[in-house]
């Protein structure tokens, strides 16, 4: 069967690259793609944040399947007209997907349905703001209640910074209309995990556990970023926290969906904090992780294609994954003074010899075509990754492509994985 990718970064470039792995699928086209996945895909125009154009090319290309990648789509109902016309298409819909584009509406589902989670207050005014941090200790969190690429959420170590941010947020001249309102959270200790989990409305499939990095700088230092690398390995959590989380926080939030007239269908991402109260929800997404996914679906033994439509068919209860063992770990490269100003067209070197490390893929996100040569074309650029029967042979595989990888300004962190490393070395001693 054909299968649409609908998307342009590294996320999509993985998605594409496991799709090609399953025996049922002939042929996946991504849209629109970019120059990197145009060398192992069909890579066609589309306006991801128009659903006229995106439906104009599903009736073009007429695929059994179409997966759609961003979180853009979603939040503008690509997912609902594709469903009213009876396409088969894997994403939630518009209002399901509330819970990754409204940060306001997910805390207060969270809270409807019991579902553990920082305390918060939803603000509209720097005046808000100030009021409602009376009630919170320092450091405080600010988020942007809409979509802001993966870096709408501010650590805050004062009253004064908290202040000086909302201001930014609110004035529209940190995320736009993202930031229109605010959620002022308390700050939550402990180790972060990503777990992702496929849905069909009714029955979940949990995915492997990862750890993301947002921070820019080593030692999780610097700004917030898309994410700069993830590893995953089993032992992120164990089988009792994962079904822990599996029964009191995705499950509620199928039901709870379910339950408020909105089936979630697709990927449901919970970004958990590990506290010493248990598990918390810092945020869901309502798609695949990015860079998450590139790491993780490199474990993925069984076929994705054939899970995809089981989320579809709602059989996922029917449908078991498998995975293999031992740890993935992948490590961004991005342009510099990402997620700042950056400039774009440095011609990339080195793609061919990072290809020769064994187990490596490298994954595209901003690169364009120039001629025969890639050019960068966004702030991540792309990514290396790898498996292996350690984290350490798999981060040892990532850094080994990614010093045969060049281009003018390239930045990329040199510790992803360093609190799982520090953490084995502590229990052999």
């Amino acid at each position: 069967m054909k299968v649409l990718v609908i998307g342009s970064g590294g996320r999509e470039h993985a998605l594409v690259d496991a799709l090609q792995r399953s025996p049922r699928v002939t042929e996946v086209v991504c849209a629109p793609g970019n120059g990197g996945i145009a060398r192992q895909a069909r890579c066609v125009p589309a306006d991801q944040g128009d659903v006229a154009d995106m439906l104009r090319l599903v009736e073009q290309e007429q695929p059994a399947l179409t997966v759609v990648g961003p979180e853009l789509p979603l939040s503008i109902g690509f997912v609902d007209e594709m469903q009213r016309q009876g396409l088969r298409v894997f994403g939630p819909t518009r209002a399901a997907a509330q819970l990754e584009s409204s940060k306001a509406f997910s805390k207060a589902f969270m809270q409807r349905h019991s579902i553990p989670t920082a305390r918060y207050q939803i603000c509209m005014s720097v005046g808000e703001v100030e009021d409602a941090l009376a009630e919170f200790t320092v450091p405080v969190v600010l988020k942007a209640d809409g979509l802001a690429a993966g870096k709408g959420v501010v650590i805050c170590a004062t009253r004064e910074e908290a202040l000086s941010v909302a201001q930014q947020m609110l004035g529209g001249g940190m995320f736009g209309s993202a930031g229109s309102r605010v959620v002022l959270e308390e700050f939550l200790e402990g180790e972060e995990v990503s777990f992702l989990l496929l849905a069909d409305g009714t029955t979940v499939a949990p995915l492997v556990p990862a750890q993301d990095h947002k921070r820019i700088g080593e030692g999780d230092t610097g700004a917030n970023t898309g994410g700069m690398g993830a590893y995953s390995q089993d032992n992120l959590l164990t089988a009792e926290q994962r079904e822990w989380v599996i029964a009191n926080i995705a499950q509620r939030v199928i039901d709870g969906m379910a339950a408020e007239g909105s089936p979630f269908a697709g990927v449901l991402y919970v970004g958990l904090m590990m506290t010493a109260r248990g598990p918390m929800v810092l945020e869901f997404n309502a798609r695949f992780g990015d860079p998450e996914t590139q790491a993780v679906l490199l474990r993925l033994k069984s076929d994705l294609a054939e899970a995809f439509e089981a989320c579809v068919d709602g059989t996922l209860r029917d449908h078991a994954m498998q995975w293999h063992s031992g740890a993935s770990a992948c490590v961004v490269a991005a342009s510099g003074g990402y997620p700042g100003a950056f400039e774009k067209g440095k011609t990339i070197a080195g793609l061919e010899a990072a290809a020769q490390v064994p187990g490596v893929k490298v994954y595209h996100a901003g690169a364009a075509a120039k001629g025969d040569t890639l050019v960068t074309s966004g702030g991540r650029v792309l990514v290396t990754a790898a498996c292996d029967a350690t984290l350490e042979g798999a981060l040892a595989r990532c850094y080994e492509a990614m010093d045969r990888i060049s281009f003018d300004g390239m930045v990329y962190r040199k510790d992803i994985g360093h609190r799982a490393l520090a953490n084995g070395e502590k229990k052999e001693q």
